[in-house]
């Protein structure tokens, strides 16, 4: 009978003991599938390209000067405001993302561009065979008419045969100062071409006779003239049109075809007809 007791009560603890090793082994599988599961349904997709990349963080970074008024300036309230960067705000909403403006300097905004510090630009860059090497251009959103101009009492300047022998204000690193230096200068002979960082240096230059002329789209010259009483006019017809676009990096299809559907849907639903009214008091003239 004791024999059998014992027998009984060795039996009990060995089954406990399975009991328990089960229990042990169960619970670690299933804190195991917990785990896995946590981390399969925490984990984000990396994103397939810069257009997913920007939906994923709900913005998309801006470059622009901020001191070319009226396409980008700082306003009274020290905000960013102009035509580009309405421009910037619909094509953002269009797409489904908040802008983030980042400005700097026209002439380090293409290297900056090319080493990330920016998604897009959007300040007045024109398209241009050359810069179509090394970066993709939306469809243009704006056509600007470039004109000379020069001080009200001026008599010498009426057209480009006239710059040679005189001081040229242009921006530096735009496409205005490659046209002068690789088109008029050949055609016309040697002039001083004096570059700058803004548009206003150059227009107080003019007005203070440093320079005997510039060249710049009216959309641009004409409120600063008006706003800081500049005795200055523009000449002649325009000598060019230049077209500009949202500039980004190459090979990102997906980014340059969203941005191209928006700039179309805000040419049919009435956003451009809004945004240049606002700016130029004229229709879209593109």
């Amino acid at each position: 009978m004791k024999a059998n007791m014992k027998a009984w009560i060795q039996m009990g603890f060995l089954f406990m003991a399975v009991l328990i090793v089960l229990a042990a082994c169960g619970g670690n599988n299933n804190n195991a599938n917990v785990n896995n599961e946590g981390e399969a349904g925490g984990q984000t997709a990396a994103p397939a390209n810069l257009f997913e990349e920007m939906k994923q963080s709900g913005k998309i970074r801006v470059g622009l000067m901020g001191t070319y008024k009226p396409y980008n300036f700082m306003n009274e309230n020290q905000e960013l405001d102009g035509f580009d960067v309405d421009v910037a705000k619909a094509v953002a909403e269009h797409i489904g993302v908040e802008p983030e403006f980042i400005t700097g300097e026209f002439s380090g905004l293409i290297e900056g561009l090319q080493g990330e510090k920016y998604d897009v630009l959007i300040s007045q860059v024109t398209i241009t065979e050359d810069r179509k090497k090394t970066m993709d251009f939306s469809d243009p959103y704006v056509k600007n008419a470039v004109n000379i101009v020069v001080n009200d009492d001026n008599t010498t300047i009426q057209s480009l045969e006239d710059f040679k022998g005189k001081r040229i204000g242009v921006g530096l690193g735009t496409n205005d100062e490659k046209y002068l230096r690789d088109v008029v200068m050949p055609e016309v002979g040697n002039f001083e071409i004096a570059t700058y960082n803004d548009v206003i240096t150059s227009l107080m230059d003019l007005n203070n006779g440093r320079i005997d002329a510039t060249i710049n789209n009216v959309f641009a010259i004409q409120p600063l003239i008006e706003e800081n009483n500049f005795k200055i006019k523009a000449v002649g017809e325009p000598i060019k049109e230049d077209y500009a676009g949202i500039a980004m990096r190459k090979d990102n299809p997906e980014l340059l075809e969203a941005i191209n559907g928006a700039l179309e849907e805000m040419k049919t639903d009435g956003t451009f007809q809004d945004i240049f009214q606002k700016w130029f008091k004229v229709d879209p003239n593109i």
